[in-house]
């Protein structure tokens, strides 16, 4: 394969969205989620919600992880623009730790869901990865989780078919765009929060597992946005889990 195959084949189209037009679906959803590993701040969800009778290709989206900070901001409001609706929505470390890390996706998806039924109300769900933790209907009620106990938000989710696609944030360009919209407003979140945590460096590490970052919690502690059930510090700690790989 030539460089330029290479480039081609990892750029997102809206091919696969377009296959559900066979089976009457119109508006259909990208939904990723960005803060998975972190060892501190929230696990964000977006949904980037595209009409198939009007969706026309977007220049530059690509996975988040690809883009440079810039290049990522520059494209929310182009995002915002050519979806039909799309959202954010955030978990925190606190609802992490009592809740579980299922549960707290969930939550988060259930947040950024109600928020684009105020627009649309999408037929059909790509959700990256092959673990669907999006869809209420296939955990149950999100008040019954069974993995940490209730969910930090009441019944409700989102409701429609979810199919799961591993790398579809490399393959459709919805699920791009919902990575793109979750990794920047996480970023400014995280970014926000160093102001007044400087001593570990979330300006720069987004809250990640870098060594500076676990030397910092050695040295002065976790904070309330640390997920304190997790291995934090450069020594584990008894009963604590190790989850900080991911996106």
């Amino acid at each position: 394969m030539t460089p330029l195959q290479k480039k081609r084949a990892a750029t997102p189209t809206l091919s696969v969205e377009r296959s559900f037009a066979a089976a009457g679906h119109r508006y259909i959803a990208g939904c990723d989620e960005v803060g998975r590993g972190a060892l501190a701040g929230p696990v964000s969800v977006g949904i980037v919600v595209v009409d198939l009778d009007a969706a026309r290709s977007l220049p530059g989206v690509r996975d988040s992880k690809l883009l440079l900070p810039a290049h990522r901001e520059a494209l929310v409001p182009r995002i915002r623009r050519w979806s039909v609706a799309c959202a954010v929505g955030h978990a925190s470390a606190a609802e992490i730790d009592e809740h579980g890390l299922m549960a707290a996706l969930r939550a988060a998806g259930a947040r950024a869901w109600a928020s684009v039924l105020d627009t649309v109300t999408p037929d059909a769900v790509i959700l990256d990865g092959n673990h669907d933790w999006l869809s209420a209907r296939s955990q149950g009620l999100l008040s019954d989780t069974g993995d940490g106990g209730p969910a930090p938000v009441g019944p409700g989710g989102c409701t429609a078919p979810v199919h799961t696609r591993i790398k579809a944030d490399l393959k459709c360009q919805s699920v791009a765009a919902a990575s793109v919209l979750a990794k920047v407003e996480r970023d400014a979140r995280m970014v926000s929060l160093a102001a007044t945590h400087p001593a570990f460096g979330w300006d720069g590490n987004k809250g990640y597992a870098t060594e500076a970052h676990r030397a910092a919690i050695d040295a002065v502690g976790p904070s309330d946005h640390h997920r304190r059930t997790w291995r934090l510090g450069r020594a584990d700690a008894p009963g604590t889990a190790r989850m900080e790989s991911g996106g």
